[in-house]
């Protein structure tokens, strides 16, 4: 069994991927600074081949013993997040992905970047392959975001190229499901959230731009396949990640108001600046490499999240 780093580990997708190679038997060991990460998410471990460490990656990593897996999915990831902490966002993106490589390359140790779909920015492609090279605007205010991943893409591959590091680049696309917070500011946690409440669900622009919502669990299998996927061609490629499965964030909001019952209404703000007008990922890759495809619906996911909040919104006594 394989000994694993999971950087940014106590955040919403790192915490199920703790989970997941937990139950595949491997040894984890869990950092996070916890700026947007959340011990809560990480307590209902008690295994004694997990170890958490609170630490910012942004420094010189050290861990004791071996390490066969390095994955890093240390970074804010919300809109809400990387607008309050921009400079930390590009420091992570830069320096932490390089202490993690560096990491990895001393331990010989495989890689695996978490990067993102917003690498693409607000494309002129549609549905996103990877061999599109993005419409991203490096000035703007997403910019610290979608440059600092762009940019720990290209240092993922000249440590691959220049120093051997076997190493992997996942483009991860809207991914929704339990632990997510409930401020956490992307569209589905805040129409729950607005919903179980019974307040305005707000919808930026007139909610005609399109998303494609991956359930939790499959995004994880797809990252768990291609880390556990031994060298070849086209491996340290980047992978798209995500349900192909494309809705309006007008039709997620209404979808959301029926499943809960609620009585919201939807209401119509100012559309961010660079918010992508549509978001699709193109699978083909994932499918042929991995034999990898999303398998849970939205509905089936969506109510899987919707119980999750109602237990936290019940829990802060917050009406439902």
């Amino acid at each position: 069994m394989a000994r694993v780093l999971i950087t940014g580990g106590a955040g919403f997708i790192g915490s199920h991927l703790c989970d997941r190679f937990l139950a595949e038997g491997h040894e984890v060991v869990c950092m996070d600074n916890l700026i947007t990460g959340d011990v809560e998410n990480i307590a209902h471990i008690r295994d004694p081949k997990f170890t958490f460490i609170q630490y910012d990656v942004t420094n010189f990593i050290y861990v004791d013993g071996k390490v066969d897996y390095v994955l890093n999915f240390a970074s804010p990831a919300s809109p809400l997040d990387y607008l309050e902490f921009p400079i930390q966002t590009l420091k992570v993106g830069s320096l932490g992905t390089h202490k993690a490589l560096g990491l990895a390359k001393a331990k010989g140790a495989r890689f695996l970047l978490a990067s993102t779909s917003e690498v693409y920015g607000d494309p002129l492609v549609h549905p996103q392959a990877e061999d599109y090279w993005g419409n991203v605007n490096p000035v703007g205010p997403r910019g610290v975001y979608d440059e600092a991943k762009r940019f720990a893409e290209a240092l993922t591959m000249a440590y691959h190229r220049s120093h051997g590091v076997d190493t992997r680049i996942v483009r991860i696309f809207n991914t929704f499901g339990p632990r997510m917070r409930i401020r956490d500011g992307r569209a589905i946690p805040a129409f729950i959230s607005q919903a179980l409440m019974e307040i305005e669900a707000t919808v930026f622009g007139d909610g005609s731009q399109t998303r494609s919502f991956c359930y939790v669990s499959d995004l994880v299998d797809g990252i768990y396949r291609l880390i556990t996927h031994p060298p070849g061609e086209g491996v340290h490629d980047p992978v798209n990640l995500g349900n192909p499965h494309e809705m309006t964030v007008l039709e997620m909001a209404q979808e959301i108001i029926r499943l809960t019952g609620s009585k919201s209404r939807v209401v119509f703000k100012s559309l961010p600046v660079d918010d992508p007008k549509v978001r699709q990922p193109d699978i083909r890759r994932a499918k042929e490499l991995l034999g990898w495809e999303p398998k849970i619906g939205v509905k089936d996911g969506l109510n899987e999240t919707i119980a999750y909040f109602k237990s936290r919104i019940s829990r802060f006594n917050f009406k439902v």
